[in-house]
């Protein structure tokens, strides 16, 4: 039987240092690869750094040779703690000072069940004291625990049943060791004079690759569609009804995106030829200060939507759009009429949805612009293939 030692996650750990620290980054891990696709339930970066090194290192209790009293242990437990409420901070992500000081604590708990192992039958194979054990993650998900696993000095290895977990997972831990302290290879860098005599640390050289063919695939992708993609220009007419949008005006900006909504006869027979949205929200943005919601505006038999920003007139009719109650069914925009959602599944069935624009989402200079373009009235509905 193998000997074990009580570790430190089994007696405490710093909770608030951890809890604060992983609030905090939800909202500043900008350019991490965890905000390329947001994984469900997905675990914050400082919480599983903080509790796979609890994981590894012994609880000073477990040590009775090295600290044979109560307060002794105390004082070593909080000595640990200390290296965990650096470890957990954004900012030690790639602070090599802070890691290596964890992982030193690491190697050294390891090295102790190494000698407490040394006459098991297998310790050569299980209890090598200069190779850490291998961390397997099953189920990885995301793959937060086994990046931090190998940021602390730890073989990583991940799998799981789903092919976007697994790319996800290849693409943090996988591809970067193989380049590890390699120099770029794309053109431009390789130009450089300094390209040699620079040290390049971890994943930095296949950094600068990835940004070169990146912006190479971005440009081409450009040249050969970016005529599908008009830039909007900001017109005088705009910015008189529209006064935030003065300081654009003139300006051609690019567009990231096009609101549509699902449209459908209006089953009121007075309008059966007006195509009304099914739209489950007017709301564009719900950023404090930074609201924007689509109003639309009845034109006898048919309707237009204009943008606005500022808070609604009437927060739940923009919150709810044309839903009508929980039951998920809609009104008709012109006619109140219910459009229950057996009348919507029988037009779709015809072929006979249609969409129509709502909005239109533009790159400003500190965030995103919202206006539409277009003005689309019910019978200016493009019809569903």
């Amino acid at each position: 039987m193998a000997v074990t030692r009580k570790k430190l996650i089994e007696v405490a750990l710093p909770l608030e240092a951890i809890n604060i620290a992983s609030a905090r980054e939800k909202s500043i891990r900008h350019g991490h690869p965890s905000t390329l696709h947001l994984w469900w339930a997905r675990r914050p970066l400082a919480a599983a750094r903080a509790v796979l090194f609890a994981q590894m290192v012994d609880d000073p209790s477990s040590r009775p040779e090295l600290f044979p009293t109560e307060a002794a242990q105390e004082v070593e437990r909080e000595r640990l703690f200390a290296i965990i409420r650096e470890l957990v901070k954004w900012e030690s992500t790639t602070n090599e000072v802070v890691l290596e000081a964890a992982r030193a604590e690491i190697r050294r708990s390891w090295r102790l069940t190494c000698e407490d192992n040394k006459d098991h039958p297998q310790a050569a194979e299980l209890f090598d004291p200069d190779k850490l054990p291998a961390f397997h993650d099953p189920f990885a998900g995301g793959g937060s625990i086994p990046l931090e696993a190998q940021r602390l000095g730890l073989e990583a290895y991940a799998s799981d049943l789903n092919p976007v977990a697994v790319l996800i997972n290849k693409a943090m831990i996988e591809i970067p060791p193989k380049f590890a302290g390699r120099p770029p290879v794309n053109p431009k860098s390789r130009s450089e004079k300094t390209l040699h005599c620079r040290v390049w640390r971890g994943a930095q050289g296949l950094a600068e690759d990835v940004r070169y063919y990146g912006q190479w695939m971005r440009d081409e992708a450009f040249k050969r569609i970016g005529h599908l993609y008009p830039q909007v220009e900001i017109t005088a007419e705009m910015v008189a009804e529209r006064p935030d949008l003065k300081a654009y005006q003139g300006r051609k900006l690019t567009v990231i995106a096009w609101l549509w909504a699902r449209t459908v006869r209006s089953p009121n027979p007075a309008f059966a030829d007006v195509h009304v949205p099914l739209a489950s929200t007017f709301m564009l943005s719900t950023k404090a200060g930074k609201e924007a919601y689509v109003e639309p505006v009845i034109e006898g038999n048919g309707y237009r939507f204009t943008v606005k920003v500022g808070k609604p007139r009437d927060p739940e009719g923009a919150k709810n759009g044309t839903r009508a109650g929980k039951a998920q069914d809609f009104m008709c925009l012109i006619s109140g009429v219910p459009i229950a959602r057996s009348y919507i599944r029988d037009e779709g069935k015809d072929g006979k949805l249609g969409s129509t624009l709502m909005a239109i989402v533009a790159e400003g200079d500190r965030g995103r612009v919202y206006e539409l373009v277009l003005r689309s009235l019910s019978g200016c509905c493009v019809t569903a293939p």
